[in-house]
């Protein structure tokens, strides 16, 4: 069921929990995050809740501090996966 939610998100959710997940991975906080990306940490937690659209210039900063790829934020944590 869980993959079924996933695979139902949009975009802007699925970078959301990217974004949280590599950013707690590299154990930064918001603010931490928010300041070598050059953005407000509003901004950023809209952004982890799937409530901000990020632009392509923000997407690239983010990727560049936590060290992948742009694409990497936007990909489905549920692709390759088989639902039952």
């Amino acid at each position: 069921m869980y993959i079924r939610q996933i695979r139902a998100m949009n975009l802007r959710n699925v970078f959301g929990l990217n974004l949280q997940r590599l950013r707690r991975e590299r154990r930064l906080s918001q603010e931490q995050l928010a300041h070598l990306a050059g953005c407000a940490r509003a901004y950023l937690s809209g952004a982890e809740a799937g409530r901000r659209n990020a632009t392509l210039d923000m997407v690239e900063a983010l990727a560049t501090v936590l060290e992948v790829k742009p694409a990497d934020l936007l990909k489905d944590p549920a692709a390759g996966r088989e639902t039952r």
